[in-house]
């Protein structure tokens, strides 16, 4: 079988630019089918699942909550410390090669139907547009209007309905870092009291407002990285909104005996949110929403052709062969995905409700009087559990080593719930004892858990040749 061809008229440049460098404004027009409903169906899904994340409480503690200031991250009944925040990494690797297992295998699907860009645009400010100024065609007359009552007052109540939905999805994003009891007291306190998530709503709800007013679809087109490495990572087995040229071409009219399935009546691109042509192929501004597969599928219907002009398929299909799912890339994809979550998984179940670090103090690395040598240590003791804990602090050396004379722990010390307690502790040893560095143990005990956590550190010293030169070497 030949490698089918595309008849499309080719351009050369975005469809969001105009010949003279300026934007374009797209106006899709509205569409419905199986597709369009699936995807309002998950879009409103994810939109209700961000707006419940800080209702719904676990363990004391909003399911999704980032305490920036106590320094405490609540993940879905876990919570983390500053210190453990490197354990994400592999949570955020494994989320990052289950994206590129997907790519691999539907190419754009996330941009589509999971991406916040395209789920509030596509579902909440697009919809407010189209209950404001109508359908796609309309709003082109309108853009093209001059500025009469109707349309300054359509465009004035467009943009109020676009700031306000801005200022409350600012609002919600907000709750995510200062709970939602912080969020109330911040909403009803004067602006100065908490000048910081003034300014933060402030700014997010320009940047919301300035995205889904004006820029668009040139997040995607012209920002999003994902979209330019895709190529990367998807193959000629990989599924994509295609258009099938064996089929359609050449365009016709339907009373055209010669001409393909497609009559070209451009309602694939009229409802595109990017305005691309899908007949010219796999392209950058392609996110693969489907919308164009319910348009023709809907011309289809009417002239009593098959579905599947446009549909989800790879260039093997395409061409007449088997899309083969399981390959390298997909196999390599999931070990990597597998490894990265279930490294996660452990590493996030296995996180204690207590733990301390141990830091030498900032200056010189030890000190030294004329009996002792000194080392200064700082140990910090994390609470992130619910209830107080009181630790008990001891040092202990290997069989070998100088006696260590120590100070600053010979006390209980309380730390409440959720909090940090930094604690000096100073370490001597006889400079007559001292021939070089050593090991040394710290044991917390939380003697409540039956807890006992160590950490080792290395004591300092000059070189025993200084402390010792009559000795023999």
């Amino acid at each position: 079988m030949s490698t089918p061809t595309n008849k499309a008229p080719k351009r050369d440049a975005l469809t969001s630019v105009n010949k003279d460098g300026s934007h374009f404004i797209i106006h899709p027009s509205d569409v419905s089918g199986r597709f369009t409903s699936a995807r309002r169906f998950v879009a409103y899904a994810l939109i209700l699942f961000f707006i419940a994340l800080p209702w719904i409480e676990i363990g004391g503690h909003p399911a999704l909550f980032f305490n920036v200031p106590g320094r405490r991250f609540h993940l879905f009944g876990a919570t983390l410390s500053f210190q453990d925040t490197w354990l994400l990494f592999f949570a955020l690797s494994g989320t990052a090669f289950a994206l590129f297992f997907i790519t691999a295998l539907w190419g754009r699907v996330w941009c589509g139907w999971g991406c916040p860009q395209t789920v509030y645009l596509e579902h909440v400010y697009r919809r407010i547009e189209r209950w404001i100024e109508g359908d796609g065609p309309a709003r082109k007359r309108l853009q093209k209007s001059p500025w009469t009552t109707e349309k300054i007052l359509k465009r004035t109540l467009k943009h109020s309905a676009f700031f306000v939905v801005s200022f409350l999805i600012a609002h919600i994003f907000l709750a995510y870092f200062v709970s939602l009891p912080g969020l109330w007291e911040r909403m009803t306190t004067a602006p100065e009291e908490h000048w910081t998530s003034f300014l933060f709503v402030f700014a997010f709800t320009t940047a919301l407002y300035g995205n889904f007013a004006f820029f668009r679809e040139q997040l995607c087109i012209m920002i999003c990285p994902y979209g330019r490495f895709q190529s990367a990572l998807i193959d000629n087995h990989s599924k994509n909104v295609a258009y099938d040229p064996n089929r359609g071409d050449p365009p016709g009219k339907p009373s055209d005996p010669e001409a393909g399935d497609c009559i070209a009546c451009k309602k694939c691109i009229q409802v595109c949110p990017t305005g691309i042509d899908i007949r010219q192929g796999l392209q950058l501004e392609c996110i693969g929403c489907a919308a164009c597969i319910d348009a023709c599928d809907t011309v289809m219907d009417k002239l009593e052709r098959p579905r599947g002009l446009i549909r989800y398929a790879s260039e093997e299909d395409l061409l007449g062969r088997r899309t083969r799912w399981i390959r390298f890339r997909t196999i390599f994809y999931t070990i990597m995905m597998l490894i990265g979550l279930s490294v996660a998984a452990f590493a996030l179940s296995s996180v204690e409700p207590i733990n301390i670090t141990v830091t030498r103090m900032s200056g010189s690395p030890y000190y030294m009087s004329e009996t002792m040598v000194r080392n200064q240590y700082q140990i910090r003791l994390i609470n992130k559990s619910e209830t107080p804990v009181e630790f008990r602090i001891d040092s202990k050396t290997r069989e070998g080593a100088p006696s260590v004379i120590t100070s600053g722990t010979d006390r209980t010390i309380l730390v409440e719930p959720l909090a940090e307690v930094p604690v000096t502790f100073v370490m001597q040893v006889a400079r007559s004892d001292y021939e070089g560095p050593f090991t040394v143990e710290i044991h917390a005990f939380d003697d409540m858990r039956e807890i006992e956590i160590i950490r080792e550190v290395e004591f300092l010293g000059p070189d025993a040749a200084f402390l010792h030169p009559n000795e023999e070497q």
